[in-house]
């Protein structure tokens, strides 16, 4: 079963500062619909103002993840790690006994646009942990390349959970499949441009979940930028 979730049909919050697309229930909007899907809870499309930021707040038992798509993320935690998030890293923290941390606008001028990803783990009460790494774009070209799984296969980046994330970018003519396991269930969700997903076309903002289906199928149409979620 395929089914499609169109990026007008998110929840919406335009705070100023930030603004940021909702594909499943989060702060204010409320979808009974929509609570997520299978352990992945939560991809906010977020737009952050110059000089602009989320303060210091702590989170629990949650795997979060996040994908710049421009500009630049500065991030701070209890566990002293401080980075910078551009386009093209991954970056995953592990909530797990309890954890606070800011997530701000690198820059003063311009804006930076980025993914935020929740996936619920398997296990709670983990250690906190804070991992990056860059992938650059001509490893994603007309293909699906891992950047993250339990094991850190492949050079992805480890997660505490069930969970494989696949990162592609697919022009015109270009085109990958990917073999889903019995039982396994996926989410593809558009981070820009246009593709086509099992024969679907999807465009920026665009979410898509598979159920008893064998494959995921991606097709270019203009720079298609997607995340697959492979999913227990």
């Amino acid at each position: 079963m395929l089914t499609i979730r169109k990026a007008s049909d998110r929840g919406h919050a335009d705070h100023g500062w930030l603004d940021s697309h909702h594909t499943f229930s989060f702060a204010d909007y409320h979808d009974p619909n929509h609570m997520g899907f299978r352990a992945l809870r939560v991809i906010n499309d977020d737009r952050v103002a110059g000089g602009q930021g989320f303060g210091a707040h702590p989170h629990r038992d949650m795997e979060i993840i996040s994908y710049v798509l421009e500009g630049a993320l500065a991030h701070k935690d209890s566990m002293g790690t401080g980075a910078v998030i551009r386009p093209g890293d991954v970056q995953r923290m592990s909530a797990g006994t309890g954890v606070v941390h800011s997530e701000h606008n690198a820059s003063r001028d311009d804006e930076v646009h980025f993914l935020q990803i929740w996936i619920q783990p398997d296990r709670r009460g983990v250690t906190p942990g804070y991992a990056q790494k860059a992938f650059p774009e001509s490893e994603k070209r007309g293909r699906l390349r891992l950047v993250a799984s339990p094991d850190g296969r492949e050079g992805s980046i480890t997660l505490q959970a069930d969970a494989l994330v696949y990162a592609g970018v697919f022009g015109s003519g270009e085109a990958a499949e990917l073999e889903l396991a019995d039982r396994r269930h996926a989410w593809i969700q558009v981070a820009r441009g246009k593709a086509r997903v099992n024969g679907h076309e999807v465009t920026a903002g665009d979410g898509v979940a598979l159920t008893d289906e064998r494959r995921v199928q991606l097709e270019g149409i203009d720079d298609g930028e997607v995340l697959v979620f492979d999913l227990a």
